[in-house]
């Protein structure tokens, strides 16, 4: 049953608009965006669909296919407290938005997940659908730079996770065939498109049979062991610095970091190699991407796991268990865990010929190690796709 059907099995009618939003795979450029480094990233063809129309009296009324619980609050009074459930990244964006616009309409609307939930940035695919739904109910034309924002604001201020830009820029911004080549300091993009000679790719996700939430991980442990980093280091290098929740490693040179890294803790000291680092890889793979070097780019995706590992120490021992045996399939050019790597999903670029025995050999060896995941476990195949249309589809 699609989000369509659903609607209309609830509230015997039609829709009157749908909307999608892909999800988002960042193959290099983890966990760099939150202290403004550079990231790259694909949309790709399965997302969040949304089937929703008007109610009048500032109610919004919405149920997940993922979750039991419908949810219902007004526009002009959401909850200030999270209330612990999945609809809480929607509340936060209605505090978001309503800081920004007048809002007096609300909607009813039912939304679906293509894929299992987990390291896809299914929660950033969720607002940004929700936001395009409730900014269309209520006259509002938002900017793909406003949809960023407010978007990153309901995760950060309500949520309580220190996610950075790259989610939600990526399920906006990205094209079919393109690579998103982002800067998170002034969010400046290049996209860059596949070159003729390429070998030819799709995306496989593998998901481990695990869900995750940011919030109660050790993600945000994470964002401030680089925050810690990069103030030790400015205050060892002499540079300036100021609030603690406004430092970056990307305001410390890496001749500092170089200079000063055995001074770190050794927790902060992996942290920021992971990044500065990762930093690099960025940029060669882009060159890469760019040059129609799919191996190299792919190698370069498969090193970025191994720091997201060793040195930003994530990675439950299910997804360490697939990312290694990918790096042994026959046919997978690269990848890594997606996500925070907690839990979630693996992706891969992948030779489209080698995708049955890419199939067979992971679904073999993974469950081989984690038998009692069979059932949960699953692969999918995916191709890169455009970020999210802000245009409402009318349903006729």
């Amino acid at each position: 049953m699609n989000a369509v059907e659903a609607f209309e099995r609830i509230y015997k009618k039609p829709p009157k608009y749908t909307a999608f939003t892909p999800y988002r795979v960042c193959p290099i450029g983890a966990h760099s965006d939150h202290q403004l480094g550079k990231i790259t990233g694909f949309a790709i063809n399965k997302g969040i669909h949304i089937a929703y129309g008007p109610k009048e009296n500032g109610v919004i009324e919405i149920q997940s296919m993922q979750f039991e619980k419908r949810a219902q609050w007004y526009v002009e009074a959401t909850p200030k407290a999270r209330e612990n459930d999945w609809a809480d990244h929607l509340r936060g964006a209605t505090i978001a938005l309503h800081k920004r616009y007048p809002l007096r309409r609300g909607l009813c609307a039912v939304l679906h997940g293509e894929l299992p939930i987990g390291g896809l940035s299914s929660s950033a695919a969720v607002i940004i659908t929700f936001l395009s739904a409730l900014a269309n109910m209520n006259g509002i034309q938002l900017s793909p730079t406003e949809l960023i924002e407010i978007s990153k604001e309901a995760e950060n201020k309500y949520v309580g996770v220190a996610c950075g830009k790259l989610d939600q820029s990526c399920e906006v911004y990205c094209r079919k065939n393109h690579l998103l080549y982002m800067d998170l300091r002034d969010d400046s993009y290049e996209l860059i498109p596949q070159a003729p000679h390429m070998k030819p790719y799709k995306i496989a996700v593998f998901f481990s049979g695990l869900e995750r939430s940011l919030a109660g991980s050790a993600f945000n442990m994470r964002v401030d062991e680089c925050r810690s980093a990069a103030y030790a280091l400015k205050a060892y290098a002499g540079l300036p610095y100021g609030k603690f929740e406004e430092t970056n490693l990307r305001d410390v040179p890496y001749e500092a970091y170089l200079q000063y890294k055995d001074r770190l803790p050794e927790t902060w000291r992996r942290r920021a190699e992971h990044w500065y680092t990762e930093y690099q890889r960025v940029q060669q793979g882009a060159e890469a991407w760019r040059r129609g070097d799919l191996d190299t780019f792919g190698r370069l995706s498969f090193e970025s796991g191994a720091s997201s590992i060793y040195n930003w120490e994530t990675g439950s021992p299910e997804l360490k268990t697939l990312y290694e045996i990918m790096k042994t399939t026959d046919g997978i050019y690269g990848g890594r865990f997606s996500g925070a790597g907690f839990k979630g999903c693996c992706m891969a670029l992948i030779d489209p010929a080698f995708e049955e025995s890419i199939r067979e050999t992971v679904t073999r060896e993974y469950l081989k190690a984690f038998p009692h995941l069979e059932g949960k476990y699953s692969m999918h195949i995916c191709e890169s796709a455009d970020g999210v249309h802000l245009e409402r589809n009318e349903v006729v």
